[in-house]
């Protein structure tokens, strides 16, 4: 991986952290290849079974697009008339969201301070958001006169309902911690120097879980958020069908029995 985003796997941990401090986490087309290439490692890599997406630095999670690539990218296209700026969705923002909520796996994200457009899309792809008090929020999108991407569309009104996420979307401004956390933005809320600590206990524990059951119950919820009840009645009968195969649901029966605390293989 490029030194712009770090990737570390540790006892079945994926850690991968945004960083250009400098640059308050902003993707240029070099991070964004390689966030991409490391999400989907971690999705691939069936020795990781959770991943922690974090950040350089204090100011910032990730300000989204790179702007002054950005602007550079667009006098480019205006020059050769190729129009190649914008196919970064598709190349780039698109394949991250897609390993990260799909991989079989939980994800964390950890929040160290603002994030906003594509770096606002890439926490809400998360499974879980633990935040420091100190983070903020910001679609950004429309503010530059361009409309979201980086799944908010899909992400953020599942969140927070589809009129809260119109208002975020149409007029953006800096959504704080605490009223992220009210929202429904934020799982859970930490002083800004606990942040890192917290989180890695987080990550680490999911790490050490039952690995099926939690792809299951992310599979579900997707499932669930566009069918019938029906449709997610048998949806829950199939995956309960996988989970309860598991060597993880094994050890967890044997474990309750024996009255000890179950250490699970993630299969």
């Amino acid at each position: 991986m490029a030194d712009t985003v770090l990737y570390e796997v540790s006892d079945g941990l994926a850690t991968i952290t945004l960083n250009r401090p400098e640059a308050m986490n902003a993707m240029n087309t070099e991070a964004k290849v390689a966030l991409r290439d490391a999400v989907q490692a971690a999705a691939a890599d069936e020795t990781v079974r959770a991943v922690l997406l974090t950040a350089a630095g204090d100011r910032a999670f990730c300000v989204g697009q790179d702007l002054k690539e950005h602007v550079g990218s667009l006098m480019a296209d205006r020059e050769s008339g190729e129009g190649r700026t914008m196919s970064t969705v598709r190349e780039h923002y698109n394949p991250i969201v897609r390993a990260l909520t799909q991989m079989k796996k939980p994800v964390v994200a950890a929040v160290n301070g603002v994030a906003a457009g594509a770096g606002f899309g890439f926490a809400l792809c998360a499974d879980y958001r633990i935040a420091a008090d100190s983070s903020s929020f910001n679609t950004s999108f429309a503010g530059v006169a361009l409309t979201a991407d980086s799944g908010v569309s899909w992400t953020l009104p599942r969140l927070i309902g589809p009129g809260r996420a119109t208002d975020l979307l149409l007029f953006p401004r800096s959504v704080k911690a605490q009223e992220a956390y009210e929202l429904g933005i934020v799982n859970r809320l930490v002083p800004a120097a606990e942040l890192a600590e917290e989180a890695g206990k987080l990550a680490r524990t999911l790490a050490e879980g039952p690995t099926v059951a939690y792809a299951a119950l992310k599979e579900a919820v997707a499932f669930s958020g566009d069918h019938s009840l029906d449709e997610a009645l048998d949806k829950e009968d199939e995956l309960q069908a996988r989970a309860g195969a598991s060597e993880d649901h094994a050890i967890a029966v044997q474990a309750f029995i024996a009255k000890e605390k179950p250490k699970y293989l993630g299969r």
